[in-house]
């Protein structure tokens, strides 16, 4: 069950974050078993002086385009699965809407089964 929280400059296109959104949901399906309907995301745009980020860190050169992703997931994914994820989404993002590699942050956070609560009050995934 992932949660994904994807932050960008607003653009424009409205529509553009739903849309990367659709691509991070497609590309976790492929690339890490999630499951049909599992789609939770958080979609926000900010302006130029709420985001913040460094154009060449770790010498890759970051345009004002780019797009950070985090996603929280149960652990337990191989460092091989999480390596196509970064792939996958990297990948699409510039194949179907032209965005520079360059400029796809991608943050995983992961958790333990219990720490999700999907409605009720109750933990639904908790042995």
């Amino acid at each position: 069950m992932p949660i994904v929280r994807i932050d960008i400059q607003k653009r424009s296109d409205a529509a553009f974050v739903r849309k990367v959104g659709q691509i991070v949901y497609q590309s976790m399906k492929s690339a890490i078993n999630v499951p049909d309907q599992d789609n939770f995301q958080v979609l926000s745009e900010h302006d130029k002086s709420h985001f913040v980020y460094d154009p060449s860190y770790l010498g890759i050169e970051r345009t004002d385009d780019v797009i950070f992703i985090q996603i929280t997931l149960n652990e337990g994914r191989s460092t091989e699965q999480k390596k196509l994820l970064y792939k996958t989404i990297a990948q699409r993002l510039n194949e179907d809407l032209a965005v520079r590699q360059q400029d796809v942050f991608i943050s995983l956070v992961e958790v333990k089964k219990e720490n999700w609560s999907f409605g009720d009050g109750l933990a639904q995934y908790a042995v």
